[in-house]
Order: structure tokens, then C-alpha cells, then sequence
């Protein structure tokens, strides 16, 4: 039984991942709006059902690791070593993620494909939404804070804003050690009389 739920597993995720590139390849070649699902159902040898029952709207195609980011995310700060704080935690995950989108092919075609696409940058914001609420809550269990604080919610959105401005930044890596340095220390302290 064990190896039949694992074989089944497996197959569920080559079926997603089928669907997840399928649907890059055509948007990217052809733009989303121009790229029915139907199309990418058809390219991943699949029907729309099947399609909607991995991804729920479209616009889930191009975000096909939203959960595994989150996930990762959380883990972040739930699963740091022993000892080490939340921020350094935090910066770690953020240089490892930069670095890990940097050797992905298609990252400038597939950041002016969200950018270029009304639909696509609301759903990115609310995807970052989720993720920051997820985030600022495991940081308040982590601090001994109540569910909701503004702190631990303001370090989560200045976070996550990290990785996008680290990314239209020439050096990337240098500007999320400025931003969490900033984060770290605190404005006074890196810009005193201001």
C-alpha cells in the first residue's frame, strides 16, 4: 500500500509540474493574455478539469511553488539553529531565494510577464500578502508576541519588500545585506540626524 500512495504521490506531482511548465513555456513565448488554459491543459496532455483541480485560476499557473514559498518561508524562522535570531534567519532565506531565482533561466521574461500583466501583478500582490501574514505570525509566536503585533507584522513586510528591491538592484545580494542591516540596526543608526 505504502508504495502505491507514493507511486500515486508522484504521479500528482509530475502531473502539476507538467501543467506549471507547460503553461511558463507558453506565456512566455506567446504572453499570458494571449494563452487560453485550455491550451495549456491540452499541452500538458491533460483536461481542463484535471487542470483546475491543481491549480485553481490561471493566474495559480505562474505561481505554481506559492505554497513551497511559504512554507519555506515559515520554516525560516520556526526551524533556525539554535541560538540564532529571527533577522539573521530571515536574511539567510532571502539570499539563499535570490540567488536560487538569479540561476533560473527565464527570471528577466518572467518578472516582465508579472510586471506587463494587470492580472498577474494582483495576484502577486495578494500571494506576498499571504505570505507576510503567515510570516509576521510565526515571528510573534517566535517573539512571545501577540498574534497581530505591529512590529512583528512590519518586520514581515519589510522582509518580503526586501527581495523585491534587492531584485532591481544591480547587486542584489549587497542590497539585502544594506536592508537587513537597516532592519538590524534601525534608521537612526545608520543615518544619524535623520
Amino acid at each position: 500500500m505504502q508504495e502505491q500512495i507514493g507511486r500515486r504521490e508522484r504521479k500528482k506531482a509530475q502531473t502539476r509540474k507538467a501543467l506549471a511548465d507547460a503553461a511558463l513555456e507558453l506565456f512566455l513565448e506567446r504572453g499570458y493574455d494571449q494563452v487560453g488554459v485550455r491550451e495549456v491543459a491540452d499541452a500538458a496532455d491533460v483536461s481542463v478539469t484535471t487542470l483546475f483541480k491543481y491549480f485553481p485560476s490561471k493566474e495559480s499557473l505562474v505561481f505554481d511553488l506559492d505554497e513551497d514559498i511559504e512554507t519555506a518561508l515559515v520554516s525560516a524562522v520556526r526551524d533556525r539553529a539554535a541560538g540564532q535570531r529571527v533577522l539573521p534567519a530571515l536574511r539567510e532565506h532571502v539570499l539563499s531565494r535570490t540567488s536560487a531565482v538569479a540561476r533560473f533561466p527565464h527570471t528577466s521574461a518572467f518578472g516582465r510577464m508579472i510586471e506587463e500583466t494587470p492580472a498577474l501583478r494582483h495576484y502577486a500582490r495578494r500571494m506576498w500578502l499571504r505570505h507576510e501574514t503567515a510570516l509576521a505570525k510565526v515571528i510573534a509566536e517566535e517573539a512571545g508576541a501577540p498574534e497581530g503585533d505591529p512590529a512583528c507584522a512590519a518586520l514581515a513586510r519589510f522582509a518580503l519588500e526586501a527581495v523585491d528591491l534587492a531584485h532591481r538592484d544591480a547587486d542584489p545580494d549587497t542590497a539585502i545585506d544594506a536592508i537587513f542591516g537597516l532592519l538590524d540596526r534601525g534608521w537612526s543608526d545608520a543615518h544619524p540626524g535623520i
